[in-house]
């Protein structure tokens, strides 16, 4: 369900592959919810937390440093945005994980949907 097209390009290679690996790791998290096999997911979804609060922090330390390097105008509202990001993901109660699964990993697909479009095409392609 979450493939990277080249509308979500920026042209800015290093940041583009991050990108692609975000798209990957929601794609993880859809599988996840579709797959009928797997009656308790909440390991799945810890997991996927997990990966994408890692992952996320690595990527915006990178994209904030090439902004920094080419003195980019709007770095610290982007900064805000990625701390947002973080704070999103590292604020799930696991206990609430568990409880409502389905509900979670509905919720957090459709916080990534809106993130990867909107963040991606209105705010990183401006990078570019």
């Amino acid at each position: 369900m979450y493939v990277f097209k080249d509308e979500f390009r920026t042209g800015i290679e290093s940041i583009d592959v991050e990108h692609q690996k975000l798209f990957e790791i929601a794609d993880k998290a859809y599988e996840t919810l579709m797959d009928e096999f797997i009656p308790d997911k909440y390991d799945y979804i810890v997991e996927i937390l997990s990966e994408l609060a890692e992952y996320a922090a690595t990527h915006f330390e990178h994209e904030e440093a090439y902004m920094m390097s080419i003195q980019y105008k709007k770095l610290f509202s982007h900064k805000t945005e990625h701390a947002d990001f973080i704070e999103k993901i590292s604020g799930y109660d696991l206990s609430e994980v568990d409880e409502k699964q389905k509900d979670v990993i509905l919720e957090l697909l459709d916080f990534l949907n809106d993130w990867l479009i909107h963040h991606i095409l209105e705010n990183d392609k401006l990078i570019g």
